[in-house]
């Protein structure tokens, strides 16, 4: 009351207005205080009381507000429906999302108990893997030294026999009489020869080589699969070989190749992969003329190397392994020109294929009764199976080795006898 904007408003005790219905009091215009908001502007939705329909809402739809009230009622009710279900959805959905935040929290703790497993399983083989590798690597370690000390034992009682044959030897010779000697001489030959003739290895009986492949598959450990290995083999190249029926020829601009096999110092296969392998095939009269081969590795000690000539000629191929050249390497290959193709056809006769004309030849150089020029089944010249009428040959993928026969009338005369 103090206030002057409200000090005319009526102030009701909070007790009171527990059973007042504001509903039923009259609301009057803000515009027009002392008129009553009756009506209802349909154009600018909002209720109006008379003089504002003569006012600014003139020409503007209206009717009374007990008149619009069912319409717009049920629509705020329709409304007040739908925003009801979406309510409840939401809550649902909310509710879920606690349920789902529960279960990404359990879920995580099981998985990170299951990942501490694995891995205190993990780190548990390796630990067992890696003894064993060191266990394994002792026990290689003490077989070499063991084989070395042997073979040291050994060289030494030799060097020690032969060194008390050389003393008394040289004894008996400086410091004996003729007689000493001569009688001596048969005892002591013996006991060199016998000496002399003790074979021995003038190498150590083992190599140092012994390598850790960590990318080489170790089986399983307690239920894991590890990796990494002990290898005591070392390639030899001396013991490497070559393999390949076209090892000494090729043909030009043809894709060919061959094997090279890697062996160990006990001339034992590898059995792996990833030596260092170079290869090089150059023109023996031609200096800018090389060759780049293709070296492919397949994993158990054997290496294919392929390429493809592009001119003729003599070449010289070096396989090196670790900078030595294997067995058979350098060795010289021939290159033929390119592949000739057959000029005739594939037949069983020339009676068959030429339909029978005397005059077809065939380079076989077999030959028909009865003034026939070319060959015949069972005839003399003939080779017992199918060739090719040009040059002779009886494999049909070979290469031509001739030209076709020199009466080149016949040839609209030949056909194809499928045999």
């Amino acid at each position: 009351r103090r206030q002057k904007k409200t000090a005319s408003h009526d102030v009701t005790e909070l007790e009171n207005t527990k059973d007042c219905s504001w509903s039923e009091k009259p609301l009057f215009c803000p515009s027009h205080p002392t008129e009553e908001l009756r009506l209802f502007c349909e154009q600018c939705d909002q209720p109006v009381c008379r003089d504002c329909i003569v006012d600014r809402h003139q020409q503007h739809p209206y009717d009374f507000t007990g008149n619009v009230i069912h319409r717009h009622g049920d629509a705020l009710r329709e409304l007040l429906k739908s925003t009801q279900q979406h309510m409840g959805t939401l809550e649902d959905v909310l509710g879920q999302i606690d349920d789902m935040h529960s279960a990404v929290h359990g879920r995580a703790e099981a998985v990170a108990t299951e990942v501490r497993l694995f891995a205190s399983g993990y780190v548990k083989a390796i630990e067992d893997h890696r003894d064993r590798l060191l266990k394994q690597l002792e026990d290689l370690k003490v077989q070499k030294e063991n084989l070395l000390h042997l073979q040291k034992a050994r060289l030494q009682q030799l060097l020690l026999d032969m060194r008390t044959g050389v003393e008394f030897t040289e004894r008996l010779l400086t410091s004996g009489s003729d007689l000493e000697i001569l009688i001596t001489k048969g005892v002591v030959a013996s006991r060199l020869a016998k000496l002399n003739s003790i074979a021995y290895n003038t190498h150590p009986s083992v190599d140092d080589g012994i390598h850790f492949s960590p990318q080489e598959r170790a089986g399983q450990c307690c239920g894991y699969e590890v990796f990494g290995a002990i290898l005591n083999k070392v390639v030899d190249p001396t013991r490497c070989t070559l393999h390949g029926e076209d090892l000494h020829r090729a043909c030009q601009n043809q894709l060919t190749g061959f094997t090279l096999l890697c062996n160990d110092t006990t001339g034992e296969r590898m059995g792996r992969g990833g030596e260092a392998v170079q290869v090089t095939i150059t023109h023996k009269d031609k200096r800018d003329c090389a060759v780049k081969p293709t070296v492919c590795d397949n994993g158990d000690g054997t290496y294919h190397i392929s390429y493809s000539p592009e001119e003729p000629g003599l070449y010289a191929v070096c396989v090196c392994v670790k900078g030595q050249h294997v067995q058979g390497s350098p060795f010289t290959l021939t290159v033929k020109n390119k592949f000739r193709e057959h000029q005739g056809v594939f037949h069983c006769c020339t009676f068959c294929s030429s339909g029978g004309q005397k005059a077809a030849r065939c380079a076989c150089g077999g030959t028909m009764p009865g003034g026939y020029q070319g060959c015949g089944h069972g005839h003399k010249g003939h080779p017992g199976c199918p060739h090719w009428l040009c040059c002779g040959q009886v494999k049909e993928s070979s290469e031509c080795l001739g030209g076709p026969p020199s009466d080149a009338s016949q040839r609209g005369l030949l056909r194809t006898v499928v045999f």
